[in-house]
């Protein structure tokens, strides 16, 4: 009970706290917090459901601890997730979104878990053991520049997966990838990226060195796109991170500066 009025507290924080979504402007690598006019915050209606979600009894008291570092009722509510999306969570891992995006979106709504060709042989049985337990869940298979899925998407989600795309091993033309994640969405459908901020200027510099990408460089290529930049949510930035660790380094691990950015495509 505990957990889900702290989650419910943070949720209505956002949703009812704010009257439009948080939009952070860039000047010489400093942000700056402004108030968007056009982008409205989840509705307050499905504060419940994101609770729900993060007090689902089904989730691994692994991914649970984690809750207080990842605020995944403040990343459910920015990304304004609804019952019936249709949603592509890209390379889910263990699932800590992907059974959080299946709870909300429902009976009506379908997760697709896509695994890059790249990592099948590795991350295949994880999507599988997800779609077993979550009846809207579905594993995909593609190469990451020319993804596809069977009905148009409300959402595409990454979380600290973009900068690996960057990786040269990871053989993607990431402009290519952000036109297919384009082509997927419907029209005014949600590009939601949440990464390991680099430091200023250093663009794609440290991708593979860090595992960081500088956030500005991620929005222009992104806008390059076609996609229109909606916002910002600072739910799991940290001031402290000066960006020089690999996010792996102990002394940053699950701590390191993340932006979460949402885009959205025309229409």
């Amino acid at each position: 009970m505990i957990k889900r009025l702290a989650a419910s507290a943070a949720v209505l924080a956002l949703a009812t706290g704010l009257s439009a979504c948080i939009i952070v402007s860039s000047d010489g690598g400093s942000r700056t917090v402004v108030a968007g006019e056009n982008a409205a915050m989840a509705s307050p209606s499905y504060v419940s459901l994101y609770t729900d979600a993060v007090a689902d009894p089904k989730r691994p008291a692994e991914e649970v601890a984690r809750d207080p570092l990842r605020h995944p009722a403040e990343i459910l509510a920015f990304a304004q997730l609804a019952p019936g999306d249709k949603v592509a969570d890209i390379r889910p891992g263990a699932g800590y979104f992907t059974r959080l995006f299946s709870d909300v979106v429902g009976p009506t709504g379908r997760v697709y878990a896509f695994v890059p060709e790249r990592t099948i042989a590795r991350e295949n049985a994880g999507a599988d053991a997800l779609a077993a337990a979550y009846p809207n869940v579905t594993r995909v298979n593609g190469l990451l520049d020319s993804m596809t899925y069977a009905e148009p998407l409300d959402m595409i989600f990454m979380s600290q997966e973009y900068h690996d795309f960057h990786i040269p091993g990871f053989n993607t033309d990431v402009a290519k990838m952000n036109a297919a994640v384009f082509a997927a969405l419907k029209p005014g459908g949600r590009y939601i990226l949440i990464d390991h901020e680099a430091a200023p200027g250093t663009g794609i510099s440290a991708v593979q060195t860090l595992h960081r990408i500088e956030g500005d460089y991620l929005k222009r290529e992104v806008e390059a796109a076609g996609f229109i930049y909606e916002g910002e949510s600072t739910a799991v930035a940290n001031p402290a991170d000066d960006h020089s660790l690999n996010v792996f380094d102990e002394k940053i691990r699950g701590k390191t500066d993340q932006f979460v950015y949402r885009f959205r495509k025309p229409g």
